[in-house]
């Protein structure tokens, strides 16, 4: 049975790090598309990053530098190092596996397996 399941969400005051982290079963992380996805409340979502499976990583112009998506193979577990944290990037955080070969690394949304979420919440 195929699982993500998030954890390390919270509440942080703006310039403040997270991490979040993504433990998948099912399937090996490592072989596969991954990636983060946010959604807050009366906007779209957003892809937030992504990794394939030889490393590549792509980010969206909004978190470029100061967030870093990584995984460990030997955990099975994807991390999205969050730092300096502002409030916009306050919204639900989703992890996310699994590439269809039509859609755009980017578009997080679409990929096949997707977790519960965890809520980011940055205070000014």
């Amino acid at each position: 049975q195929v699982q993500v399941v998030e954890s390390g969400g919270g509440s942080v005051q703006g310039g403040g790090s997270l991490r979040l982290s993504c433990a998948a079963s099912g399937f090996i992380v490592n072989r596969n598309y991954m990636g983060w996805f946010r959604q807050a409340p009366g906007k779209e979502r957003e892809g937030v990053a992504a990794i394939d499976s030889d490393g590549k990583t792509t980010y969206a112009d909004s978190v470029e530098g100061r967030f870093t998506i990584a995984k460990d193979n030997a955990k099975n577990t994807l991390y999205l190092q969050m730092n300096g944290l502002k409030p916009e990037d306050t919204a639900m955080y989703y992890c996310a596996a699994v590439k269809p070969g039509w859609v755009p690394v980017l578009a997080l949304s679409w990929y096949t397996y997707r977790g519960q979420g965890t809520q980011v919440t940055v205070s000014s």
